[in-house]
């Protein structure tokens, strides 16, 4: 299960293999599917085939003109989140940019930090689809539109942050999802504050989900991972292991041939 929160399939456009290999780098090592293209053709058909939904994108390429390369890729992928990364820094040359189709503009030299917290920003902004559909993991099921959460048909009973936090880890159910973008999505965009109060949250979550599996005997709920030095993820079960529980618990196992 993805949404826009997810950061997902990324393709870089870009002829300088400095630039591309680190910008390829970078998105990989934050959750990214990534892939670089050093000239214009290879990379649109990249885009194609692999349903791109961010595109890096540098103007100064060796075969077609980025800004129409831009045009392009918006037209064929409405929903792509497309950066612009070039060299130019004229208002016209940007002002063309975005009428093309770009989401941002970035001017070389740029800070990588600063293009990930961009693009962060751009993809936290837009809307999850099937926002009013009911989720479900295993016994797990999260309602958005009635914020309402059951475990095996037990209603589950949640303080308002503790419920947003699920909600926000089933979207992005088996994705790593950083500290950083749990506060600014489950609290303020703004937040400099400490961030024990995530901890808080996370163990108080865990504590009624594990409650919850005890009361209602559910046996296949998704389990909270802590993402050392970035964040959490939410794993859907391992029907193996469920088997095993359930094995320990005193149901018999399946015969096993004998050879």
């Amino acid at each position: 299960m993805r949404t826009r929160t997810d950061p997902g399939v990324a393709v870089v456009i870009e002829d300088d293999d400095t630039i591309g290999r680190l910008l390829d780098r970078a998105l990989r090592g934050n959750g990214y599917r990534s892939s670089w293209y050093r000239t214009g053709h290879s990379g649109l058909a990249g885009a194609r085939r692999e349903q791109a939904e961010v595109v890096l994108l540098d103007l100064g390429l060796p075969d077609i003109d980025g800004v129409e390369l831009a045009r392009q890729l918006r037209a064929e992928l409405p929903e792509l989140l497309l950066i612009m990364l070039t060299a130019r820094g004229e208002e016209i040359d940007i002002v063309s940019g975005l009428d093309a189709g770009a989401d941002d503009y970035l001017v070389k030299p740029f800070s990588l930090t600063v293009l990930l917290a961009r693009l962060r920003a751009h993809l936290r902004r837009r809307p999850s689809p099937d926002t009013g559909t009911p989720l479900t993991i295993a016994d797990l099921t999260v309602d958005p539109a009635a914020r309402r959460c059951t475990v095996a048909g037990h209603e589950l009973l949640l303080r308002p942050k503790e419920y947003e936090l699920l909600e926000t880890l089933v979207l992005n159910s088996g994705a790593a999802v950083s500290r950083e973008d749990l506060m600014a999505k489950v609290w303020d965009e703004n937040w400099f504050g400490s961030t024990k109060t995530l901890d808080v949250t996370i163990a108080s979550l865990r504590r009624r989900l594990q409650l919850a599996s005890e009361t209602s005997g559910a046996t296949r709920l998704p389990t909270l991972q802590t993402l050392r030095g970035h964040g959490y993820r939410l794993d859907p079960p391992d029907d193996r292991e469920v088997t095993t529980a359930r094995d320990q618990a005193g149901q018999s196992p399946s015969p096993q041939p004998i050879d």
